[in-house]
């Protein structure tokens, strides 16, 4: 490959991953529009509902931010004001740990459990908005799931 080939936008993986998430994202926007959701919020509603699922009723805690801030690649500064909104939205709360001051946990509302059901929809609504066979996008995820794992461990080193 010469210097103009390597040098042309559109032979940047990072390119057609950076364009590609901007189209996704804005396929998003009308299906969250109505749930009150931008979608990095819709994200962190997703990591919540899945923390609240994996514990019983009685014993759910809420998730540590940090856990949150690790599982959404994003770091405190970022994180924080999403979390606000959200919790200004009365889907969630924040308050500090009585094990470790140290640590914020963030606890899913009753607002924010009742979400998830109006939320059902949205996956699916965007596999049928797909140019994309269902069979092959669930390829395609699955590759690039692991193409970002081996770049988080890159970054782990």
């Amino acid at each position: 490959m010469n210097v103009d080939d390597a040098l042309s936008l559109d032979n940047q993986l990072c390119f057609a991953l950076y364009g590609l998430s901007r189209k996704m994202t804005a396929l998003y926007r009308p299906l969250l529009k109505p749930l009150g959701l931008t979608y990095p919020q819709y994200l962190v509603m997703l990591v919540m509902w899945e923390d609240h699922a994996g514990h019983s009723a009685d014993l759910y805690e809420g998730a540590p931010m940090k856990r949150l801030a690790e599982r959404l690649l994003l770091d405190s500064g970022t994180l924080t004001p999403l979390l606000k909104r959200l919790e200004a939205n009365g889907l969630l709360i924040r308050q500090r740990s009585g094990k470790d001051e140290r640590e914020v946990r963030v606890i899913l509302t009753s607002g924010g459990l009742a979400l998830k059901r109006r939320a059902a929809h949205v996956p699916l609504q965007m596999l049928c908005q797909s140019p994309v066979p269902p069979d092959k996008l669930i390829e395609l995820q699955r590759e690039l799931m692991g193409l970002l794992q081996s770049y988080v461990e890159i970054e782990e080193r």
